[in-house]
């Protein structure tokens, strides 16, 4: 810090949750209210453009080792609702059972009003650990991600009686950090074991599922379908995925897909033997990587409910979910055998691929954010009908 620091705040900052906020990334830093927990976390600073569906948000396992900005001005309109689970601990409506990310920011933290609410959105993040700022100008801060790109950032929430940590000692925390995309967080919400998911006695296949941090969600559309589900640890062989199962699913998890060189290679040795393979969004980067393919990151990414695909077999075009901060080459898979299958028509960013002979798929969207709420579902149908054309 061998430059004065320009922090920006908003001209009047009453806090009625008695908590005050510090964030700082690395060329700038904001004062606001706190929420949540009182504690000090670092990642990387991202944004979706969601309006609704913080939770499901706030518990996806990709965003962990980030602190997240939502771009909608008011956020915790309807609260939190208790959610139970469908077997060996996945959620029934939310990506997990945990709040994932570092941080929350946001414009405006609303008192809820639901029949379902069983916690404000400030008390949840509180009972879990997670700090969260308000009154911040969350359209400056997301103006300044697009032009500038993702980057590691620090947040602090403490009593506003309470000096609060320095801007130094919150520079030292950042550094000390390091880098975002040169971290593995997966190990972090993997699981340990094989886990068995299976809702119907007599399944129409069993399928393994690579599990980096799979989106409960992917888990549900699954289960939803007839299949029986078993979650496979990330650092799972192929042999593992392949014997005794149908077919494969390679699941969604956050950070740089680079990291994950054996899970790379186990996903596509799985993607070319043969069996219906379908991977989602860390998925396709992973069977892309393993046949020789080419991942980079992206400016600020994509993330949102709102995202329209291109479908380039037919040109109908889907509004989908995505979180996702890496990109496959579209170059890079062509000698392998895959082919471009959707695409981005806002950046042009490869959002599907599909291999020209074998039962192999794979998205980068989320087809089971469901935003219509079923525009882009029919992808596990799809799925299902290769696993049924083959037995």
């Amino acid at each position: 810090m061998n430059r004065p620091l320009r922090i920006y705040k908003l001209p009047v900052l009453n806090c009625r949750t008695g908590l005050k906020a510090r964030i700082l990334a690395g060329d700038f830093a904001i004062e606001a209210c706190g929420f949540g927990a009182e504690a000090l976390r670092v990642g990387e600073l991202v944004f979706s453009t969601s309006m609704t569906g913080y939770p499901e948000s706030l518990t996806d396992p990709s965003y962990k080792g980030q602190i997240l900005v939502y771009t909608h001005p008011m956020i915790g309109n309807y609260g939190v609702p208790r959610v139970g689970v469908i077997g060996d601990g996945v959620s029934e409506e939310m990506e997990s059972t945990l709040i994932q990310v570092e941080g929350f920011i946001v414009a405006e933290v609303t008192r809820h009003s639901h029949g379902r609410a069983f916690w404000s959105l400030d008390e949840w993040l509180r009972l879990q650990g997670v700090p969260g700022a308000y009154r911040v100008d969350t359209r400056w801060l997301v103006k300044t991600i697009r032009d500038g790109g993702a980057r590691e950032a620090v947040i602090a929430v403490y009593p506003e009686w309470m000096r609060g940590p320095s801007w130094k000692e919150l520079y030292e925390a950042l550094k000390e950090w390091g880098s975002y995309s040169a971290k593995n967080y997966v190990m972090l919400v993997s699981p340990e074991r094989p886990e068995a998911i299976r809702v119907v006695d007599k399944p129409r296949a069993r399928v393994s599922l690579l599990d980096c941090g799979v989106k409960h969600g992917i888990v549900r559309e699954l289960v939803m379908r007839g299949l029986e589900v078993v979650r496979m640890p990330c650092s799972a062989k192929a042999s593992e995925m392949l014997e005794g199962f149908d077919g494969v699913v390679i699941g969604s998890g956050p950070g740089n897909p680079a990291v994950l060189r054996s899970a790379s290679l186990s996903a596509a040795e799985a993607a070319l033997s043969g069996k219906p393979t379908l991977g989602v969004c860390l998925g396709m980067q992973l069977i892309a990587l393993g046949v020789g393919g080419r991942t980079y990151k992206l400016k600020y990414g994509h993330r949102g409910v709102n995202k329209p695909v291109i479908d380039l077999e037919n040109g109908r075009g889907y509004i989908t979910t995505h979180n996702h901060g890496f990109a496959v080459d579209p170059n890079s898979i062509v000698e392998a055998g895959f082919k471009p299958w959707f695409v981005s028509p806002d950046d042009g960013v490869l959002e599907g691929m599909k291999h020209k002979t074998l039962p192999a798929l794979a998205v980068q969207f989320h087809p089971e954010g469901g935003p219509g709420p079923t525009d882009a579902s029919w992808i596990f149908d799809y799925y299902v009908k290769l696993l049924e054309r083959r037995s």
